[in-house]
C-alpha cells in the first residue's frame, strides 16, 4: 500500500508529490495523459510562491530555467497610456522580490525530474483514475483497464473536470462565463515596440495579458472572444485578433494556441474521508491576475506538510479538514472576488463605467509613483497563503 497516490500531473500534483516524497511518504503519482501537458495555461508564479519553491530545493533551477521579471506594466489602449512599477518594493519583505514566468508545464517538468531520483516516488503516464472505494484503512483507486491501486490517502490534483471529484460525489458549485480565453504562445518583437515583460492591456474589446515566458523570446498573449463562436475555428479568428493585440502587427510566428472556457467554481468540500482535492480539482477561476495558479500552489505548500504529519508521525487527521476548510474560505473570499475584478478591468474596462475606470487606474498610477502603496498591493497574493495546520 501506498502511502499517498495523487492524480494528476500538472504543477500542483508534482509539487504536491515532491514535498511529500522528500517528507519520507511512498508517493504515486498518476497521470492520465501520456507525459506532462504543455498546451498554454497559467505562465506567472508571483514572488510570494518562491518561499514555497526554495522549501522543495526547485527556486534556483525555477529562475535559471523561466524568466525572472520584477516589474509591471498596465497600458491604457484608449490613450496609450503605459503605467509601471517594480517589485522591488518588497526588498524588505522577502528576498525573492520578483515573479518567474514559465509555462505549468516547466515547472511541473522540474519537479517530476527531483521526483524521478527518490526511490520512495514513482510517476504512472497513461495512468486514468476510473473509480474509487473508501474503507477504513484506505483507498482503492481503479484505473482503466481495471488495475487497482492502495493508498492510506488520495489527492485529487486532476484538473477543473476532476474525475477524483466526480467520485466522490461533490457539486462544483459556481457559473461558466460567457467569454472564452484563447492563449497564445507566439515569438514577436513586443520588447522592441516597448512592451515590458508583462504587459496588461485594459480595452473593452481588445484587453489582453502579454508577457515572456521562455529565454528564446517566446511570449504569451492570451485574449478573449465570445464563447458563442465556434471553439473550432477560433485559429481562422486569430489573425485578426492579432491586427489588434499585436504591436506592429506583422512578423509574428506562432508556435502554439488553445482556447479554454473560464469558470468561477469551487467544490464543496475540499476533503471527503481519505480524499483531499488541491487545485483546479477544488476550484477554478478566470486566469486573470494568476490568482488560480497562485492559490493552488499554496494548497499544496500547506497541504503536503499537513499530510506528511498525518502520514508519518500519527498528527490528528482532523488538521485536514483545518487545511480543506481553509484553503475554501481562501478561494471563496480572496481569490474569485479578485480574480473577477481584474477580469472587469482588463478585459473590459469595467463596461462603459468611466468613474470606475478611471478610479483603477489612479490607483495604478498611485502604484507607480508610491512605494508604500504599491507595497501594500503587492501583498495581496502573500494574503492567499495559509501555513500548515501541523506547523503551527
Amino acid at each position: 500500500m501506498h502511502d499517498v497516490i495523487i492524480a494528476g500531473g500538472g504543477p500542483t500534483g508534482f509539487l504536491t508529490a515532491l514535498g511529500l516524497a522528500q517528507a519520507g511518504c511512498d508517493v504515486l503519482l498518476l497521470e492520465a495523459g501520456d507525459t506532462i501537458i504543455d498546451s498554454p495555461r497559467a505562465a506567472v508564479y508571483h514572488w510570494s510562491l518562491l518561499d514555497g519553491l526554495e522549501r522543495l530545493g526547485i527556486r534556483e533551477e525555477a529562475e535559471a530555467t523561466g524568466i525572472v521579471k520584477d516589474d509591471y506594466t498596465w497600458l491604457i489602449k484608449r490613450t496609450d497610456e503605459h503605467i509601471r512599477y517594480r517589485l522591488d518594493v518588497l526588498g524588505d519583505v522577502t528576498p525573492f522580490n520578483y515573479n518567474i514566468n514559465m509555462g505549468q508545464d516547466v515547472l511541473a517538468g522540474i519537479a517530476r525530474a527531483r521526483l524521478e531520483k527518490l526511490s520512495n516516488a514513482e510517476i504512472r503516464f497513461g495512468a486514468r483514475v476510473e473509480t474509487l472505494a473508501q474503507d477504513d484503512a484506505g483507498v482503492t483507486v481503479t484505473l482503466a483497464g481495471g488495475e487497482e491501486l492502495r493508498a492510506k490517502y488520495v489527492v485529487g490534483a486532476d484538473g477543473a473536470g476532476s474525475t477524483v471529484r466526480g467520485c466522490l460525489g461533490l457539486t462544483f458549485d459556481g457559473f461558466t462565463w460567457p467569454e472564452r480565453f484563447v492563449a497564445t504562445n507566439v515569438y514577436h518583437d513586443f520588447a522592441g515596440a516597448g512592451y515590458g515583460l508583462s504587459t496588461m492591456v485594459v480595452d473593452e474589446k481588445w484587453g489582453a495579458v502579454i508577457v515572456i515566458i521562455a529565454r528564446d523570446g517566446l511570449w504569451r498573449c492570451t485574449y478573449m472572444e465570445d464563447a458563442s463562436l465556434p471553439e473550432e475555428t477560433y485559429l481562422d479568428r486569430l489573425p485578426a485578433a492579432y491586427e489588434h493585440l499585436l504591436p506592429g502587427k506583422d512578423g509574428y510566428r506562432l508556435s502554439s494556441a488553445a482556447p479554454y472556457k473560464m469558470h468561477q467554481r469551487c467544490a464543496s468540500t475540499f476533503r471527503k474521508g481519505r480524499v483531499l482535492l488541491a487545485g483546479d480539482s477544488a476550484h477554478v477561476t478566470n486566469p486573470t491576475g494568476g490568482f488560480g495558479l497562485t492559490t493552488g500552489l499554496f494548497d499544496s505548500y500547506a497541504l503536503w506538510p499537513t499530510l506528511a504529519a498525518v502520514v508519518l508521525e500519527g498528527a490528528d487527521p482532523a488538521l485536514l479538514d483545518v487545511w480543506a476548510k481553509e484553503r475554501r474560505d481562501v478561494f471563496l473570499d480572496k481569490t474569485s472576488p479578485m480574480a473577477i475584478h481584474y477580469k472587469d478591468f482588463l478585459f473590459h474596462a469595467f463596461r462603459g463605467d468611466d468613474a470606475k475606470l478611471q478610479d483603477a487606474v489612479a490607483g495604478m498610477r498611485r502604484m507607480q509613483n508610491d512605494p508604500d502603496y504599491c507595497r501594500e498591493r503587492l501583498m495581496f497574493t502573500k494574503g492567499l497563503e495559509t501555513t500548515s495546520p501541523a506547523e503551527r
